[in-house]
Formats: C-alpha cells, structure tokens, sequence
C-alpha cells in the first residue's frame, strides 16, 4: 500500500464528543465541556493536542471523567495494561480542547525533570521549563503516566500544585501557579516493576476512575473505528488474538508487554505496507517479551489464530 493510500484516524474533539453521545454519554454533560471550553480560552497555544487513534468507549467512565474535571478535580485512572487508560486521557483532553503534556514516571524524573532547569540561550543563561510549568502556565493537560513510579522528590512538586493554593516555586523562575483550566491525570497499574502505592497525601489529590477490563465488544468496536481498513474478518482474529494474550497475562504465563494496544495498532500499519501478519505481530508485540521462554508460550497463542505463510491481503476490507 503506497503512502497516499495509507489511511490514518485522526480525532478531533467534536469527533470524539459526537461518538460518545452515540454512545449514549450524558448530554449536560457533553453540553457543559462545550460551554466549559468557550469560556476557557487557551492562555497560551505553543502545543497542540495529540492525534487520537481510538475513540473510549464505556459510558459510565466516561461521565465519571468528565464530571471530575467539570468540577476541577484532578483525575486518577487505575487499572491493568490494555484497559485504556492513556486512550481515555487523550480523549478527555482533546474533547475539552486542551493541549496534552505527557510526562512518563521513572527512577531518573526528578523535580528538575519536571519544573525545569537553567540552561544557555544566545551565550545567556535562561530558564527552560519542564512539562509542568508549561502546562500550568498554558491551561492544558498533564497525563502524568505510571504515577506510582514517581519519586519523592517528584511527588512534592504534586503535593504542591494540586494542593488547595494551586501554586509551585520554581528556583530561577518565581511562583509557578495552576491556571484554573489545567488539569493533571495520572494514570496507574499495580504490579509494575518499580512501582509502589501513592501515599496518602498525594491520593487525596485526585479522584479515582477504576478501569473495566477491555470486553470483546469494545475492543472489536475500537478496531472498526480506529482502524477501518481491517476487514470483519481481519478485526475478529486480532480481538481474538489480543484477549487470548491478554488471559495468558493474566493467568501469569507471560507478562503485559506483549498485551499492547500501541502495538497492536503499529502491527496494522506494518500490515499495511506488506508486512507479514505474523512478523508485523512479532515485531508490535510479542518481541517487546524479553524471556525465550516468554516469546515462545507468547507465539503457541499466534499460531492459534495466524499462521506465518498468512498474507496481510486478508486482513483488509
């Protein structure tokens, strides 16, 4: 497939609000995020929201989401890989017209990480902020991912801007304060490597989303709108492929990372260009499991659904 042929899924977020009311999502609700984003302009707009692939589906999450942020409240989406957490945030940012700041947790993010640093600009020391400052200051939204892989010290710079003063010091740069229209969401997963319960003070910041599990319907749903050059057929092998993996996760024979929907995703576009179903299945997400023996248990669930002659034709309408 040449690149003028190769189809990508943008949403925008009237897009996204059009299908979550066909969904059946609240229309105060939908109405309210309208009315919220005309009278909350950008203060500034040097970023702009993230294309998104997928459009969330579940409509009691997402009135819970958007009833949190309608009320100011800063937002925490729990729950185990493939349940679409950072899908739900990037609609949620893109429906409230927000530019996104993405900012993954791990053991090197410090508070520097995320305020910023001095560095030289023009042979002259200056300030360069970090995702934080930025997104305070801008009025947009930080998807803060794996929060429960933060540091100490990252954690109070939370503890500071999402306290009742919404308000941060940055050294070299002066009070930093939370522009009434930002908002934080993190996201967690228990059972990572490296990650540990939130305490007390920073939990109390955030109300808590618990993510479904993903279903058969909804990922097939997911399929046919986020990837739309699937055929039937081609949609029902990979919901079928991606549940079957998903159990084995969670009968604790592999782990998550061949349970992947950015994966899956990556998988169709290689698909696209001739890529093999198997090795484009290969290289998006049995090949991120690092053990042999993990890979191996990871392709006997493959086989069952994809042989390695298949050609990626049959998978699209």
């Amino acid at each position: 497939m040449s690149l003028k042929q190769q189809k990508r899924v943008h949403y925008d977020g009237a897009a996204i609000a059009s299908a979550w009311a066909e969904q059946g999502v609240s229309e105060a609700l939908l109405s309210s995020v309208k009315e919220w984003r005309e009278q909350s302009p950008l203060l500034q707009s040097s970023r702009q929201a993230s294309p998104v692939p997928f459009v969330y589906e579940g409509r009691a999450v997402i009135e819970g989401a958007l009833a949190a942020l309608l009320a100011g409240e800063h937002l925490l989406l729990v729950g185990p890989k493939a349940t679409g957490k950072n899908m739900l945030a990037a609609n949620l940012a893109a429906v409230f017209g927000r530019p996104v700041w993405n900012v993954s947790f791990h053991v090197q993010m410090d508070a520097e990480g995320l305020l910023g640093t001095d560095t030289l600009r023009d042979g002259c020391v200056a300030f360069r902020p970090g995702p934080i400052v930025e997104c305070a200051e801008a009025g947009g939204f930080a998807v803060l991912d794996e929060i429960n892989m933060a540091r100490n010290e990252a954690l109070a710079v939370l503890h500071s801007l999402l306290d009742d003063r919404g308000m941060v010091e940055v050294p070299g740069h002066g009070v930093v304060e939370l522009s009434p229209a930002a908002r934080i969401i993190g996201t967690m997963n228990h059972g990572y490597a490296g990650t540990r319960e939130l305490n007390e003070a920073l939990a109390s910041r955030f109300v808590v989303l618990r993510m479904p599990e993903l279903t058969e319907t909804a990922l097939l749903s997911l399929l046919e709108k986020g990837c739309p050059e699937l055929s039937s057929n081609g949609r029902s092998v990979l919901c079928k492929l991606f549940l079957a993996l998903a159990e084995k996760h969670a009968q604790g024979e592999i782990s998550s990372h061949a349970v992947d929907l950015r994966g899956l995703r990556s998988a169709v576009r290689m698909m696209q260009f001739g890529v093999t179903p198997w090795q484009a299945i290969a290289m998006g997400m049995i090949d991120k499991c690092m053990e042999e023996e993990e890979r191996e248990i990871a392709f006997d669930v493959v086989r069952l659904f994809v042989a390695e002659g298949d050609k990626a034709d049959g998978f699209f309408a």
